[in-house]
């Protein structure tokens, strides 16, 4: 009996309790949803290539410019890719191959623009009548259609003969140009005769 005395005090406040369920649930409801976390400002890889390699080929067929990598690391982003221990050749007709090293390197959305960073070394065979030589810098961007580089950096040149010291250089494959930009010094060793 005393069951019933008390809950006849409760009865009137289940109504209330059920209005304050409900209002709860609408409330729920009505709220927007928690932001999501943008990830299009994310760099993160989508695509991990170990053992990289690839050829471009001229409007004729011919290799033009081999790109090869221990590992590249592609990025949806911005469409760009890196690369660890990346080898570079590039080749024209009739003269002698350019290769370039370095211990990293990206490319661009396109592959229109490559940048070895790091100890870069570049060796172009000798040929032609002409000797080879071996360039050192820490940073050199290529652009493989045009058949060009440069850097703005220090670079040291050494070929049989000579060691020349450079700020600054453009390279020009096809034409088989080296312009050294600023503070050129050469040391010259002769022939012994």
């Amino acid at each position: 009996m005393r069951f019933f005395s008390r809950a006849r005090y409760w009865l009137p406040l289940l109504p209330l309790i059920g209005l304050l369920g409900v209002t709860y649930w609408l409330n729920l409801q009505t709220q927007p949803e928690p932001p999501k976390p943008d990830n299009s400002k994310r760099h993160d890889p989508d695509a991990i290539v170990e053992d990289f390699s690839a050829t471009n080929l001229n409007e004729q067929g011919v290799p033009s410019f081999k790109m090869a990598a221990k590992k590249l690391l592609h990025y949806p982003d911005d469409d760009s890719a890196t690369m660890e221990e990346p080898r570079i050749t590039m080749l024209s007709a009739g003269q002698p191959a350019i290769h370039a090293t370095a211990k990293r390197a990206t490319v661009s959305s396109k592959g229109e623009e490559v940048i070895l960073y790091d100890d870069v070394e570049v060796l172009r065979e000798a040929g032609n009548k002409k000797h080879g030589y071996k360039l050192q810098t820490q940073y050199l961007r290529i652009f493989p259609d045009k058949d060009i580089a440069d850097s703005d950096r220090a670079v040291t040149i050494v070929d049989a003969h000579n060691v020349v010291h450079a700020t600054g250089m453009e390279l020009d494959n096809k034409t088989r140009t080296l312009k050294l930009l600023s503070q050129v010094r050469s040391d010259h060793v002769p022939d012994n005769q």
